[in-house]
């Protein structure tokens, strides 16, 4: 067989596994029976010699029920989207056009096709259109860019080129929070040697929110010196927000930088509704937001936006004889931390020229009235409990049969989430929120109607009434 036909026929192959899978989506277990069996079919030592792709292929195809259905409308761990079908296609190309989107010469299609993505997503998030941007492989890595451009800033105000010379002999850099603060911040900031535990949270309560009075405060006293505020649109238990608005204030009376973290909270920008939530993100200095969040796109995405393009230029950039300088459109392996690059730009662009932005503002609205819906059904049932307000897309409740003191209830939460899981039928993980052990699910997914929310509330009530008929 002939490399182009080998081609073609895995392709096929492929196509015809990844088709048959999404046909049954709607009907599949988030986690099916069999995972165990499925995932043991694979091991053992390296083969010496190869069984060819089709073989390949159908040995992995013959595993796919290992694969949980996250692409599916009850998979509500995580704040995970699913994949539009404009996505998925143009996912499917990029992996067949296998194109490295580091720089003009590399793919001009690639870097077109970003530039256009993020001036559009500029729009979509009424941000400034003069600030610059990127694609980034998720919220992890877009946080890890907005803060070097922070760092870099913060280095420049000291008469450093961070960037250039590093943090030897520099003051710690100064990191102020409220408790919302997101753990991939955090690990950003570790990454870029400032470290997790310098960062200094103000809370005012047990859920963490913002203790302004304090933050500004502790701002003032570090006499007019440079620091770094970050603000986080869109918590991730029950969705609140910090003021950014209000953070924005401070950040312009101290002249410190605001970076905020709106990893699917950004998305409320869309809505009237709910616009005011984050209301100031546009005079922040950098904000970033995940594509395999809200917008439906897939793994891995996402996007930092920053005021001076520059400053990430100055902390991502590498020269070589080889490599390319001075190309009409941006460099954006000089913008990012990754060098090589996947042409990620092709599934943000076909989603967002599939729908537009009429297309998502629905979508927004349509999960902001499903997580309404579903919080309805909390508050008429006897045996559960919502322990938060419903700003967004997130529902925080837990089981709360009548007769059990607050370290019963945890306990039989706790272990209710192991059977929710195991079940399979929906997907929801469990928290701590002010103490007590909660669900929190998020509702993202395009695919995702009134009658999955509805089996949610079900599925929680049903093996929570057969996990304490078991206790007693």
């Amino acid at each position: 067989m002939s490399a182009a036909d080998e081609t073609a026929a895995a392709a096929r192959l492929a196509f015809q596994a990844a088709t048959s899978w999404l046909d049954a989506l709607p009907d599949r277990a988030v986690l099916p029976e069999g995972v165990d069996e499925a995932v043991d079919r694979f091991g053992g030592p390296l083969p010496e010699d190869g069984a060819g792709a089709a073989a390949a292929l159908a040995e992995l195809e013959s595993g796919l029920d290992a694969a949980t259905a996250s692409p599916g409308p009850r998979f509500f761990h995580f704040v995970t989207g699913g994949v539009t079908p404009a996505a998925l296609g143009a996912d499917w190309l990029a992996t067949a056009l296998d194109q490295n989107a580091f720089s003009r010469v590399g793919s001009p299609l690639g870097t077109r096709l970003e530039r256009v993505a993020v001036d559009w997503l500029k729009d979509l998030f009424e941000l400034p259109a003069e600030w610059g941007g990127a694609l980034s492989t998720g919220a992890t890595t877009a946080n890890l860019m907005g803060l070097a451009a922070a760092r870099q800033w913060w280095g420049e105000q000291h008469g450093r080129d961070v960037g250039a010379e590093g943090l030897a002999g520099l003051p710690p850099v100064p990191v102020l929070a409220g408790g919302f603060i997101h753990p991939s911040a955090l690990k950003a900031l570790a990454m870029l040697g400032i470290g997790r535990e310098r960062v200094r949270i103000f809370a005012r309560d047990s859920a963490g929110r913002l203790d302004l009075p304090a933050l500004e405060a502790a701002l003032g006293a570090l006499g007019g010196g440079p620091a770094v505020l970050v603000g986080n649109a869109g918590e991730v238990n029950a969705g609140e927000f910090d003021p950014i608005a209000a953070l924005a204030d401070l950040a312009e009376e101290h002249g410190a930088w605001l970076h905020v973290d709106g990893a699917f909270g950004l998305f409320a920008r869309l809505s009237p509704r709910v616009a005011q939530l984050a209301e100031g993100v546009e005079r922040a200095h950098s904000v970033i937001a995940d594509g395999h969040k809200w917008l439906n796109v897939p793994y891995d995405c996402g996007f930092a936006f920053v005021r001076d393009t520059a400053l990430l230029a100055k902390v991502f950039s590498l020269a070589a004889a080889y490599l390319p300088s001075d190309e009409p459109e941006p460099t954006y392996g000089y913008l990012t931390p990754e060098s090589s690059q996947r042409a990620r730009a092709l599934p943000v662009w076909a989603a967002l020229r599939a729908w537009g932005r009429a297309g998502y503002r629905e979508l927004v609205e349509r999960h902001l009235d499903l997580a309404r819906h579903l919080a309805a059904r909390v508050d008429e049932a006897d045996d559960l409990e919502r322990l938060a307000e419903v700003p967004l897309n997130i529902v925080c409740f837990r089981y709360r049969p009548a007769g059990l003191d607050e370290e019963e209830l945890n306990d039989l939460n706790a272990r209710l989430g192991e059977e929710v899981l195991a079940d399979g039928r929906v997907y929801v993980g469990t928290t701590s929120f002010e103490g007590r052990t909660a669900f929190r699910p998020a509702i993202v997914n395009w695919r995702t109607g009134e009658g999955d929310v509805d089996l949610l509330a079900d599925v929680v009530l049903e093996l929570g009434a057969r996990l304490l008929a078991r206790t007693k």
